[in-house]
C-alpha cells in the first residue's frame, strides 16, 4: 500500500501515516526502551494472535512496562488497524515504547507508554526464492548471552541484528547465520534455523540464546503431525555445512529453504523434500486459522 494511504493506530486513534508522530523524548526512540511483535494476517485472519500477545505481555512484565490496554482491547486494535486499511493479507507491527520522558535513562520518568500498530502488505522474498533457496554465511557478530540480554524479551533494541544485517549486505547476501559465545549456530538476523539430518529435524534449543519464534513453534508442531522427529540440540557450523537440508522460519519469511553456507552446498543445493513438505503444511495451516478481522464480537478501543 502507498504510505500516504496507510492508517496507523496511535494511542487509541487511527491517523494517516504522514500524521503519525511520537515525541523526540520517547524512550523508545532515545534508548530502544520498548517491545514489539511482528504478526501476520492471512485471508482475513490474524495468525497466532494469542501467542503473540502472550509474548508481548511477558516481555512487558519482564521490563516493568505497563501496557495501557487489556488483551481484548489490543486484539480489537490489531483487527481494527487491518480493517481500516482494507487488508486481507498483511504484516502487522505492534509496538509499545516506554513513552516520553526526559533525556536521562530513568524509565520511571516515562508515565505514558506509546502504543503503535502498523499494518501493511509485505513480500520479504520473491516467490522463486522459496524454490531456489537462500545462500547464507556465518558472521562475526555474536548473539548476546542470555545473562546479558535475554532473547525472550522481544525488545526494540535490535542493534545486534542490525550489525549482522550490515555484514550480510556487505557480502551481498539476503541472510546470515549468527553464533553464540560458545560458537554454536543460533539463528539468522530475523529467523530461526532448522536443519534436516538423516530424515530428522534439528533446531537450536531455547537455552542457546534464541528467540523462541512463533513460526518456529508452529513448525515443530506441524513436523510432529507429519510424523517427523524434531530435536532441539546445539548445532555447529559443521552440522550446518553437512546437513541434508536447511530452512529458516520467521513471521515475515514464513518457511524458506537455505541451500548454501560459507561456500558449502547444503544437500543438493535446492529446497529439499522435507523442507517443501513443511512449507506446504505451514501455508495450509496459517491460511485456515486465526482471529477473524471482519467479524464483530471483541472489545472496542
Amino acid at each position: 500500500m502507498i504510505e500516504s494511504e496507510l492508517k496507523i493506530f496511535l494511542n487509541g486513534s487511527m491517523v494517516p501515516a504522514k500524521e503519525a508522530r511520537v515525541s523526540v523524548f520517547d524512550h523508545g526512540f532515545l534508548y530502544g526502551d520498548g517491545i514489539f511483535e511482528g504478526i501476520r494476517a492471512y485471508s482475513g485472519r490474524i495468525f497466532k494472535l494469542d501467542e503473540h500477545l502472550d509474548r508481548l505481555f511477558d516481555s512487558a512484565k519482564s521490563i516493568l512496562l505497563d501496557i495501557p490496554y487489556s488483551r481484548e482491547e489490543l486484539t480489537e486494535a490489531v483487527c481494527r488497524t487491518v480493517r481500516e486499511n482494507e487488508l486481507v493479507d498483511a504484516y502487522i507491527r505492534l509496538v509499545i515504547s516506554r513513552g516520553p520522558g526526559d533525556l536521562g535513562l530513568d524509565p520511571s520518568k516515562c508515565s505514558n507508554p506509546s502504543v503503535i500498530i502498523i499494518a501493511d502488505e509485505i513480500a520479504l522474498y520473491p516467490p522463486e526464492v522459496y524454490q531456489r533457496g537462500l545462500e547464507l554465511a556465518a558472521v562475526s557478530t555474536r548473539r548476546p548471552a542470555t545473562d546479558v540480554l535475554n532473547p525472550a524479551i522481544k525488545s526494540l533494541n535490535y542493534l545486534n541484528n542490525i550489525l549482522a544485517k550490515i555484514e550480510a549486505n556487505l557480502r551481498g547476501l539476503p541472510e546470515v547465520v549468527l553464533l553464540n559465545h560458545q560458537g554454536y549456530v543460533v539463528e539468522g538476523t530475523a529467523d530461526n534455523i532448522f536443519i534436516v539430518r538423516r530424515g530428522e529435524l534439528v533446531t537450536p534449543p531455547t537455552n542457546a540464546g534464541i528467540l523462541n519464534g512463533i513460526t518456529r513453534q508452529v513448525v515443530i508442531k506441524l513436523a510432529q503431525e507429519l510424523g517427523l522427529i524434531c530435536k532441539e540440540e546445539n548445532i555447529t557450523l559443521h552440522d550446518l555445512y553437512t546437513a541434508d537440508e536447511c530452512f529458516l522460519t520467521g513471521t515475515a519469511a514464513e518457511v524458506i529453504p537455505a541451500v548454501a553456507c560459507d561456500g558449502r552446498t547444503i544437500g543438493h543445493g535446492i529446497g529439499g523434500p522435507i523442507t517443501l513438505k513443511v512449507l506446504q503444511a505451514f501455508r495450509d495451516y496459517s491460511r485456515s486459522s486465526g482471529v477473524s478481522v471482519y467479524k464483530s464480537g471483541v472489545a472496542t478501543v
